[in-house]
């Protein structure tokens, strides 16, 4: 009896895809659209585009945090909260620019989030989504009592005041485009590289990834401190916007829930997913909001309705079926026919000391 190894195939690892490639090429035109509006747009649009931003960015960190880190926070409307706030202040009250004082603002919110860390890293599971929740409300109440902040009915961004209102508001769109195009870029590259792998693996199981080598309370931290600076953008954007910050407004729990609302309907634990996501509730936003209760009534049935026929999200499913990814962050192995020659055949004493079945096996 003889037999034959197996014929060596080669194979190519791809970590881009051809669609990834047309949305590359496909972002770099919105962006240079989108900078341009400006000189086209109406103003109503370019404060759309300020809102829906906002929306995207906090969306992307909260999943970050959950989808990716495995780490489901209520609370993240502290951070958002915060950065509004912090704005405030260096713009109002110590002389900076309002969209240079957004990403210091987020700065300052990032360190704040340390300690914050090591509180809300006492908790697990459902108590670590109450603590961020009750850290948050912590934060709302300590700003209702500020007066010099306004308290609890807030206060204007009277540092816009001197810039004319075109400009700001080519300013702020400006600041939001580019804060999307960061947030898009670094978490695409930051989910490639080796600590991105490390969290998908802490994710998945902390006891397992600990074992092979990772540092998990490291990992944690390093995306709760990320998570925390985007929210932070993403408030201090907002308000840029708005022109106007109040206790109520930053620290809200509607933020947090929008996020969830925004990832579970996209996708949870994918670059596309909050993209869908964010895009499909600003249009339900700006067109039911002013039905009240009955659109957020809308809002929690439509989200139940997507978990139960689609539990991976609109993006989910679309990719699942079409094979279909816009931002791989993970490899492909692919392989091909190789020119490597046949293995010849294994002598015929090895290949009965290989079979079981061989009489010579036996006597062996």
């Amino acid at each position: 009896m003889t037999m034959h190894l197996n014929q060596a195939r080669a194979f190519e690892v791809h970590r881009a895809t051809r669609a990834s490639k047309v949305t590359l090429f496909a972002l770099l035109a919105f962006a240079v659209a989108a900078a341009s509006a400006p000189w086209w747009a109406g103003r109503e649009a370019l404060h759309d585009f300020v809102q829906l931003a906002a929306y995207l960015v906090f969306a992307m960190m909260w999943n970050l945090l959950a989808g990716y880190g495995g780490m489901v926070s209520i609370g993240q409307q502290a951070f958002f909260g915060l950065g509004g706030y912090a704005m405030l202040v260096l713009a109002n009250y110590c002389g900076v620019s309002p969209f240079l004082a957004v990403p210091l603002g987020a700065l300052i919110a990032t360190v704040i989030a340390v300690p914050v860390s090591m509180i809300a890293f006492r908790l697990e599971g459902g108590y670590f989504a109450i603590g961020t929740w009750v850290i948050a409300e912590v934060f709302r109440l300590t700003f209702a009592n500020i007066s010099a902040l306004g308290g609890g009915s807030g206060t204007s961004l009277i540092a816009l005041r001197g810039i004319p209102r075109a400009l700001r508001e080519s300013l702020t769109l400006w600041l939001a485009l580019a804060i999307v195009v960061a947030a898009i870029g670094l978490l695409y590259l930051f989910l490639r590289s080796r600590a991105g792998l490390a969290l998908t693996a802490m994710r998945d199981n902390a006891v397992a990834a600990s074992s092979q080598g990772v540092d998990v309370k490291r990992a944690r931290l390093i995306v709760y401190l990320v998570s925390a600076c985007g929210a932070a953008l993403a408030g201090g954007l907002y308000f840029v916007g708005n022109l106007r910050i109040s206790p109520d407004a930053a620290f809200s729990v509607n933020w947090t829930a929008f996020g969830i609302f925004i990832v579970l309907i996209g996708g949870l634990g994918t670059l596309e997913g909050p993209i869908v996501g964010a895009l499909i509730f600003f249009v339900l936003n700006k067109f039911l909001s002013d039905y009240g209760t009955w659109y957020l009534i809308g809002l929690g049935a439509l989200a139940i309705v997507v978990t139960i026929c689609f539990p991976q999200g609109l993006w989910g499913y679309v990719s699942q079926r079409l094979h279909l990814q816009l931002f791989p962050v993970g490899r492909r192995v692919v392989f091909r026919d190789a020119a490597v020659p046949r293995q010849q055949p294994l002598p015929d004493e090895i290949a009965q000391a290989l079979d079981p079945h061989s009489t010579n096996a036996h006597r062996a």
